[in-house]
């Protein structure tokens, strides 16, 4: 069953009309219910293109949150071959929100990195939502100072509303932590790429995503705070997420125009969710593009790069 979101409304419509017909099976006309049916499958098919060529900020925050859109494991399903977890930051416990692990991408070994939300309840509430914890960042630090190591690339699958904002979180140190794992990006000697499949959301994103090169899928978001956090600090009125979305610019092409991001990956029409697998194909494709251009560049010159490129966000403004 499709769960359709508030704005898909004309094309829930008319793809349950459709159903209807289909039911009725071998009643009355078949060659007119046939031709009925293929007329409301372009008039649905229509709609969809035409909703999803203007999407507002806020329609896109529901994309990129929508529930069946795919997931770090599921990119990792599809393009990581061996893929082989690690678990554990060696100072306090293994946190499932942050999945890390070394694999290889069409033959180039390398270190996985990314935040799983999980996809029915339980997961989702082993995974924390992918919120992280401190342990979940220095797991992080921990594979990129082993991918540093044995110069392994490094990419990092970014999906998370943000860090967990608990006690226990603050208590163990969340804001150093993600500060470190921050730190760690930058002095990677070899390269890193990201990519926001779903939410970029605040540090809790930037500390794994501070790579040579950015990459955001065409619904995804990428925001300092979630917008129902950003409307209760401004206006504290939450119910005003839908003013902050706009307010923020968290969108892909608004980001791309500002330089914070690199690159904008097409999804199909209606969303990641409709067509996973054909999404997860072209990110893959956008991922060992992005490692190629890399090719042959020695640590110094990753490094140099990397300054460069955040040094320079906002300058042409």
């Amino acid at each position: 069953m499709h769960t359709y979101l508030d704005f898909e409304k004309p094309i829930a419509d008319l793809q349950g009309k459709v159903q209807e017909l289909r039911s009725l099976g071998d009643d009355g006309d078949a060659v007119a219910i046939s031709d009925e049916i293929s007329r409301l499958e372009t008039r649905a098919d229509q709609a969809l293109a035409e909703i999803y060529a203007k999407l507002t900020p806020w329609q896109k925050t529901q994309v990129a949150r929508h529930p069946d859109r795919p997931h770090f494991q599921d990119y990792v399903d599809q393009l990581i071959d061996d893929f082989t977890p690690l678990a554990g930051d060696r100072k306090y416990a293994d946190d499932a929100a942050v999945v890390a692990g070394l694999g290889r991408l069409n033959g180039r070994s390398i270190a996985v990195i990314g935040q799983e939300k999980g996809s029915d309840t339980e997961s989702r509430l082993k995974h924390n939502f992918g919120m992280a914890r401190p342990e979940g960042y220095r797991k992080a630090v921990r594979i990129m100072k082993l991918a540093d190591r044995f110069s392994l690339p490094v990419l990092a699958l970014v999906d998370t509303a943000g860090a967990y904002p608990g006690i226990g979180a603050e208590e163990r140190g969340q804001a150093e932590a993600i500060a470190r794992s921050t730190e760690a990006c930058l002095a990677l000697g070899v390269p890193n790429v990201a990519v926001v499949i779903g939410e970029g959301g605040s540090g809790g994103a930037v500390a794994i995503a501070t790579a040579n090169t950015v990459h955001m899928l065409e619904h995804a978001i990428y925001t300092v705070a979630s917008p129902e956090a950003s409307a209760s600090i401004l206006w504290h009125d939450s119910s005003r997420a839908q003013d902050a979305a706009t307010a923020m610019r968290i969108t892909a092409e608004d980001l791309l125009r500002f330089g914070a991001v690199d690159g904008v990956i097409r999804e199909p029409v209606g969303g990641a969710h409709r067509q996973p697998a054909d999404t997860v194909t072209a990110t893959g494709e956008a991922i060992e593009e992005a490692f190629t251009a890399f090719d042959g560049l020695g640590a110094d010159e990753i490094r140099r790069q990397r300054r460069e490129k955040y040094l320079a966000i906002g300058r042409s403004l």
